[in-house]
């Protein structure tokens, strides 16, 4: 949380895109800069965390969404691997056979198919509790909509593989601004705090 707090507060971000899990590191965070205000005058803000409308979206596996353990959807993965891990996710435990009633509100696959087919979820779950829907096709939907829905974005990540040189330009010069507007707020806390014979 500490290194989290340097993160956010040496650039005075107002808001952090964060996931749900990371909410009680960033109280910290808005109690770290309080103290810090507190005891030497307003510098920093006190930041607000940014989630989005599904702030948290399970592995495919039903777990916490890990690259370690290989349940996330990668933008650099093929149509086929995406559709392949979608298949593979898990359902509702309780829907056994094609026919049997669903519980969608306790299935990993519907939580993906209200992010990524928003239009149709509200059908799928009433078609999934009444038993119409099997959770092969649900799943196939779901592997159509995720995958149109990343094409774009995909494309993207192909052309700025061709352009490496590009890329790296980008974050050198990146890199150079986070570092003088870091360098200014660091000087602006030394001074607040009388170090290295600096006063406020």
């Amino acid at each position: 949380p500490i290194l989290m707090t340097t993160d956010i507060i040496i650039y005075k971000a107002h808001y952090v895109p964060v996931g749900k899990d990371q909410l009680p590191h960033l109280e910290i965070s808005r109690e770290i800069v309080r103290r810090f205000n507190g005891l030497y005058g307003e510098l920093f803000v006190e930041p607000q965390a940014m989630l989005t409308e599904f702030p948290y979206l399970p592995g495919v596996d039903g777990r916490k969404m890990s690259k370690s353990l290989d349940n996330d959807i990668k933008i650099a993965d093929s149509q086929e691997q995406t559709t392949k891990k979608i298949m593979s996710a898990v359902t509702d435990p309780q829907k056994i056979r094609l026919r049997d009633i669903g519980h969608p509100d306790i299935c990993t696959v519907f939580t993906y198919q209200k992010v990524f087919n928003k239009e149709e979820s509200e059908e799928i779950k009433k078609d999934c509790k009444s038993g119409a829907l099997g959770c092969v096709a649900c799943k196939k939907r779901l592997a159509a909509k995720l995958n149109d829905s990343l094409k774009d974005i995909r494309a993207k990540r192909m052309e700025l593989n061709n352009n490496i040189h590009g890329v790296e330009e980008t974050f050198t010069e990146g890199s150079k601004k986070a570092r003088s507007i870091a360098t200014k707020t660091l000087e602006e806390a030394m001074s607040l705090m009388k170090i290295d014979g600096k006063s406020s």
